[in-house]
C-alpha cells in the first residue's frame, strides 16, 4: 500500500511533529497492509524514532494507541486553512489579473481598428 494522505491533507515528516502538534488530525501508513486515522494525544521523539500516542483508541481488540515511527516517515497533517486561503487568493488574483490585462488588450485593438477605419 502506498498511502499519501487526501487532499485536504499536507504531508509533514514525522520528525517535526511536536507539542504545537498534540490534538490535530493525524494520518499514516504505519505499515505496508494498515492506515491509522486518530488524534495525536502525544509525541515523543529520540534522534531516530518518534512515538505518536492517539487519542481514544486504545483497548480496542485491532486498535493501537501507540505507534513507532522513523523521523523521515510522512504523517498527513489537515492543511492549513490560513496557508490555503493564502494561496487560493494569489491564484485568484492571477486569473482577475490576466483577465483584466485581456480586456485591456481588447479594447485597444478595437480603438486602433476603429481609429483606422
Amino acid at each position: 500500500m502506498s498511502y499519501s494522505g487526501s487532499p485536504s491533507e499536507r504531508p509533514v515528516p514525522a520528525g517535526d511533529l511536536d507539542r504545537s502538534h498534540i490534538g490535530q488530525t493525524v494520518s499514516f501508513e504505519s505499515n505496508d497492509f494498515t492506515i491509522v486515522f486518530g488524534t495525536i494525544a502525544g509525541v515523543a521523539r529520540t534522534e531516530a524514532m518518534v512515538y505518536l500516542s492517539l487519542q481514544g483508541v486504545g483497548g480496542g481488540t485491532h486498535l493501537k494507541d501507540e505507534y513507532d515511527l522513523p523521523v523521515g516517515h510522512n504523517v498527513y497533517l489537515p492543511m492549513d486553512p490560513l496557508s490555503s486561503a493564502g494561496k487560493t487568493l494569489s491564484e485568484a488574483e492571477r486569473v482577475i489579473k490576466e483577465k483584466f490585462d485581456e480586456i485591456k488588450k481588447n479594447l485597444r485593438d478595437r480603438e486602433q481598428k476603429s481609429g483606422s477605419e
